[in-house]
């Protein structure tokens, strides 16, 4: 079995009449290691396995070397001159001028190992935020496959080291100030994608202010590719249930199917369709970004179509998931049931999914550009480098005063927080028609379902990211929920929440300082003032909750409409209750 050997020295010809050097045996193990180098990166269409050669460089002062030779033009007198002859010369392709030493990398390494470590623990809620989301959520299952997918881009990228050296620069760490800065807004506002975008910044910064540049550069595409581990863009979901909505209703248009849409409610004879959070789209549009990157960082090199790449990777899934949603209530009409129609949707999703993705990929491999071999690198800096001890001196520096700016962030929030208590008080309900008290406790039993509500006031310094928890009661939700809003104007905006699992619904509505809150990012900065003391009032959650009867039908529509008549009969009483208990100081 051959291997594939890097290009040959002896394959390149001298031109006729330039001298020969002779080359002792203290110049193989040069002219080998140089051999090793030549196409060693990743990215190029060159052969990835380094360092295999022939043997070593012959020695000519030794005598001629046996190979192939030249007979003598006709008419000569003897054998060809050795001016004439081929002779060995230098290997194609680019060459460092100077190798790293492993002792140049082992006290930014130690460092840069300790900064990222100290990191993590003092943000450890961020990240296990994360697993709780990539755990619970369908849209973000593959977050599991983001830090393999970023080693294996750096594994990739290995041979770019034989030509850089750690460059540690304590300025740099000045970077970590406007993530730290984000991270305590984040905080404040609580909004947990905020905080782990930042923490995850501080530990780019740390790869930047510790290995320098031109380490980051040419490891950029899996530091930058790291960005998915955040599991981002819930906040989107309303805007993509709307577009959704819009699609199948453009779609319909074309046929003649009747239909009428009512918010996120399409009616058609065979039955009633509702676009939920899992049918927004969500889950293939942050998949389909994911993929998208590591398809432009791979197979493409021009910021020009890499920016396309991604620019498809958004609309793309956008409009298939509107075409995929289309498709289902058109197989409903004609099947004649929306229950038939519906079933397994999301598996059916990710099978159109799969198809529109492969055509993707099918239509950019005619532009790709993989061969052309990766972007070089910015030079090095003039002038010879920094002994090993000055290098882990600046490395030292730099990662100290980075942990010094980034745990300032978590040390103020500390600070800032203020005492208080949360208050939870059970609401008593008037009786319904069709149910009655229970003898437990403040609440109704319909059928054997359970109705009750309760009122929980936060302390003034709290955050909105404690609210917002609060705002499922417990409630296990899942992307398969049905949400949809009950709104009543001047007095609450109910948002309600019905499990596919049993659970039955929940309710919720914020008065913050005696008025209803939206919980948007008005409300946040709103809160967020008041937890500084700059403003009166405190957040109030009211809850509604209805569980099912036992061995009743789950994601009934019968649920919904115990708790929209209870809303009706009981809501304005419910709001007096909360806006007076968040008007108190």
């Amino acid at each position: 079995m051959s291997l594939p050997l890097a290009p040959s020295s002896a394959s390149q010809e001298a031109p006729a009449g330039a001298p020969t050097a002779s080359r002792g045996p203290a110049a193989a193990p040069a002219a080998g290691a140089a051999l090793g180098l030549i196409g060693a990166d990743a990215d190029s269409a060159a052969d990835p396995t380094p360092g295999i050669t022939s043997g070593p460089a012959p020695d000519l002062a030794a005598g001629p070397t046996p190979g192939p030779t030249a007979s003598p033009a006709p008419g000569s007198a003897g054998p060809p001159s050795l001016a004439a002859s081929p002779a060995p010369g230098p290997a194609a392709g680019p060459m460092p001028a100077f190798l790293a030493s492993p002792a140049e990398w082992r006290g930014p390494l130690l460092w840069l190992g300790s900064v990222v470590f100290t990191l993590a623990l003092v943000f450890l809620p961020e990240g296990a935020a994360a697993v709780r989301v990539w755990n619970a959520s369908t849209a973000y299952n593959h977050c599991w496959l983001v830090l393999p997918i970023a080693l294996w881009l750096g594994w990739q990228r290995r041979f770019r080291l034989a030509g850089l050296r750690p460059a540690p620069d304590a300025r740099l760490a000045l970077l970590a100030i406007p993530p730290a800065l984000a991270w305590l807004a984040a905080e404040r506002l609580g909004i947990m994608e905020g905080r782990q975008f930042a923490a995850l910044g501080l530990v780019e910064v740390a790869v930047l202010a510790i290995l320098g540049r031109r380490v980051f550069r040419a490891f950029a595409a899996p530091l930058l590719y790291l960005v998915f581990l955040v599991p981002f863009g819930a906040f989107a979901v309303p805007a993509l249930q709307l577009v959704t909505v819009k699609l199948i209703g453009f779609f319909l248009g074309l046929t003649d199917i009747p239909f009428y849409i009512d918010d996120l409610l399409i009616q058609i004879p065979a039955g009633d369709f509702l676009v939920a959070e899992a049918c927004a789209g969500l889950r293939f549009l942050i998949a389909a970004l994911a993929f998208g990157a590591l398809y432009a960082a791979v197979m493409f090199r021009s910021p020009g179509r890499r920016l396309i790449v991604m620019l498809l990777a958004l609309a793309v899934p956008i409009l298939a998931n509107g075409v995929r949603a289309f498709g289902i209530v058109w197989l409903g009409h004609h099947l004649g049931s929306a229950e038939a129609a519906a079933a397994d949707h999301v598996i059916y999703g990710w099978l159109f999914f799969s198809a529109v993705i492969l055509l993707l990929i099918l239509a950019g491999l005619p532009f790709r550009e993989d061969a052309a071999g990766p972007a070089p690198l910015p030079p090095a800096p003039p002038g010879p480098p920094a002994p090993p001890a000055a290098a882990t001196t600046t490395a030292a520096i730099a990662g100290a005063l980075l942990l010094v700016l980034a745990l300032t962030a978590p040390a103020l929030a500390y600070a800032l927080q203020r005492g208080g208590r949360v208050a939870e008080q059970p609401l008593p309900l008037a009786a319904l028609p069709g149910c009655a008290a229970t003898a437990d406790g403040p609440a109704l039993d319909c059928d054997g379902a359970r109705l009750s509500a309760r009122l929980i006031a936060f302390p003034a310094g709290a955050t909105w990211s404690a609210v917002a928890a609060g705002r499922l009661g417990g409630f296990a939700s899942t992307d398969d929920d049905i949400t949809f809003a009950l709104p009543q104007p001047g007095i609450a905006r109910w948002t309600a929440r019905q499990s596919r699992g049993g659970e039955g619904v929940v309710a919720s509505a914020i008065w913050v300082a005696g008025r209803p809150s939206g919980g948007g990012l008005g409300a946040r900065l709103d809160q967020a003032q008041r937890s500084l003391g700059l403003r009166r009032g405190r957040p109030v959650l009211a809850l509604v909750r209805l569980l099912p009867a036992p061995g009743g039908h789950p994601a009934s529509a019968a649920e919904r409409n115990l708790l929209v008549r209870l809303l009706e009969s009981q809501g304005e009483a419910i709001a007096r209750a909360a806006a007076a208990g968040s008007a108190a100081p």
